[in-house]
């Protein structure tokens, strides 16, 4: 009996081990990501890794000065913000509401808790601290319609510009990577981050302080951030707009508003089905529009900063000349047509883009 339960047990656990080494290689044979993919290599990770630290690790080297700045930010970012950075027909006003004395004590008066301000509204240049966060958002994120177009230099300059447009430096001045430290010591409001404790240190509390009601709550909760219905589809189906980093996150914007939150049966939308498109039916007018971000500012049946693409059919409707006057005006750009806000040269666009979304809006915009 001894010599058999050994047996038994000895044959359980082999039988066992082979089991699992089994079981483990099936695991690994069928695991979708096995075979996929393969290391970034150097150059790849170098191109991707371009944000610049507060301390300035991660800065390029480069230099520009203030009127190599003044001369890109006239053609490629007065169209939206003001020749001066104060405009706020389009996005809220960069520079203003800073004096001599903030540059002196590193902390905006105007935003000390009771102090009263003579600025209309808060600026850029009012609640940044860092200069970095400005250099690396224009890096990355400018011009709107061509991101990422500017050259090491240029960013310089139009950095150096908006900082003497704040009288941080001189308008002689030259940016560059060597002196930009000594730059930060006369931000503005460099004094004015505040470290929010209960935010870092929670100590397994939570810096959330009020009591969440899970059970038989009183108030029956509400969500406010659906969009009216007049202006679900201003901006075009929000879903078909790829985003250049990360996944899609848009509602199906052509449908109505879900009925139910987020999850619920109620608010699951329909799938969106595009159809595939043929070789013969040419460049897709509409995805242009997503991807060279034009309806950010127009809106398909509605003006949004420009007029919608409705508009702009009807009003060019039957002229014998409207296709090959449109090509020039998107390619070009300009203002003056449909009011003060001028509307930026789209230089990423080729001859025969131009044509494409001219060709459309003639056509109805449809």
């Amino acid at each position: 009996m001894k010599s058999i339960f050994k047996l038994s047990t000895k044959a359980v656990v082999v039988s066992a081990a082979f089991s699992a080494f089994t079981l483990g290689s099936a695991m690994a044979q069928s695991a979708p990501w096995h075979n996929m993919g393969r290391d970034a290599t150097a150059a790849e990770v170098k191109a991707w890794d371009i944000d610049v630290r507060p301390d300035f690790k991660g800065l390029p080297a480069g230099a520009g000065s203030v009127s190599q700045g003044e001369a890109v930010w006239e053609v490629k970012c007065a169209s939206c913000h003001g020749s001066f950075g104060e405009s706020n027909e389009v996005f809220t006003p960069i520079i203003g509401g800073t004096t001599k004395k903030d540059i002196e004590t590193g902390r905006v008066a105007a935003l000390v808790e009771g102090a009263t301000s003579t600025a209309p509204q808060k600026t850029t240049i009012m609640k940044v601290a860092t200069l970095s966060t400005i250099w690396d958002y224009i890096n990355r994120a400018m011009p709107w319609n061509a991101p990422k177009t500017l050259t090491t230099d240029e960013v310089y300059g139009v950095t150096a510009y908006l900082l003497s447009l704040a009288e941080i430096v001189p308008t002689d001045f030259t940016l560059t990577d060597k002196n930009i430290a000594e730059v930060q010591k006369r931000m503005p409001n460099r004094n004015g981050m505040v470290f929010y404790e209960p935010l870092w240190k929670a100590n397994a509390k939570g810096d959330v302080k009020n009591v969440a009601c899970m059970k038989d709550c009183a108030v029956d909760p509400k969500v406010h951030s659906f969009l009216p219905d007049f202006a679900r589809d201003a901006h075009g189906n929000i879903q078909e707009q790829n985003r250049v980093i990360g996944p899609v996150r848009g509602a199906d914007t052509t449908k109505p508003a879900p009925k139910g939150l987020a999850g619920s049966a109620a608010a699951a939308p329909a799938p969106v089905v595009v159809a595939a498109r043929s070789a013969s039916a040419g460049p897709d007018a509409k995805g242009m529009l997503n991807t060279n971000a034009c309806t950010a500012c127009h809106g398909l049946k509605s003006k949004i900063v420009g007029p919608g693409f409705n508009e702009i059919a009807a009003k060019y409707k039957g002229k014998a000349d409207a296709e090959t006057y449109l090509e020039g005006k998107i390619k070009a750009g300009g203002s003056g047509v449909w009011g003060a806000v001028p509307m930026p040269a789209q230089d990423q666009l080729t001859a025969a883009d131009a044509k494409t979304l001219a060709k459309w809006i003639v056509e109805g915009a449809k």
